[in-house]
């Protein structure tokens, strides 16, 4: 049993980390960097059904995340009906087509063309799972009464980084979809007006023969600065 340290009355339990020899911290940080690699975003997904306790377990991961005050706030709607996946894709849709059309500037519009996307978003039916990250501009406790949460732009960053990574270890891909605006969100699914919503995230597996853009990332140079 974890030993308890009470600190101004609040309980603190001791926290132990596994930790590695120095040559075997290098390998581990390489080899996750080179499994962390190979995630991609993917748009041709399958409707091969995935269990829900996959679901259940890739949540419960992203709610690891630190938090500002550990105010956890956020909230993942999980979206498998057909019904209600249909009618989030019709509005997804609706609003891409303006974006396309009318709302995006040339130079946004050039910069998308080597990833050949539109405003079609078949896959927003097609993959079993729909995953809604909203954040929560602040709590409501059952009175109806307000209460602040902290840093929560920050705090449901992280919580979506730790899901894609979640995503990513299970063996399923995801894709990063964010429609502009997307309040629709919020009517079709009866959200709190504390909820906002973030990220809509399509969680399956691959069709057998998937392509994605030739892209390189940005080398350690380009992305680092270090002050020794």
């Amino acid at each position: 049993m974890a030993k308890i340290k009470i600190i101004d009355g609040y309980e603190f339990v001791e926290y132990k980390k596994d930790t590695y020899p120095e040559d075997e911290v290098v390998q581990r940080s390489a080899s996750f960097y080179g499994w962390m690699d190979k995630r991609r975003t993917v748009r041709d997904f399958s409707d091969k059904p995935i269990p829900k306790e996959v679901i259940d377990n890739i949540i419960k991961t992203a709610s690891t995340a630190p938090s500002g005050a550990h105010k956890q706030p956020w909230t993942f709607a999980v979206i498998s009906n057909p019904d209600l996946k249909k009618k989030i894709r019709e509005a997804a849709e609706k609003e891409e087509y303006e974006s396309y059309n009318s709302r995006m500037s040339e130079e946004w519009l050039d910069d998308l063309r080597p990833l050949q996307t539109d405003w079609h978003k078949p896959f927003l039916e097609i993959a079993p799972y729909l995953i809604i990250v909203f954040k929560k501009a602040y709590d409501l406790d059952e009175k109806g009464k307000k209460h602040n949460n902290y840093y929560v732009n920050e705090s449901v960053g992280l919580a979506g980084g730790f899901l894609l990574t979640a995503i990513h270890h299970a063996g399923l891909v995801a894709l990063t979809h964010t429609p502009s605006p997307m309040n629709f969100l919020t009517k079709l699914l009866d959200r709190p007006a504390n909820e906002r919503p973030v990220l809509l995230i399509p969680v399956g597996y691959p069709v057998e023969e998937t392509y994605v853009p030739k892209l390189e990332r940005k080398p350690l140079d380009e992305v680092a600065v270090y002050y020794e």
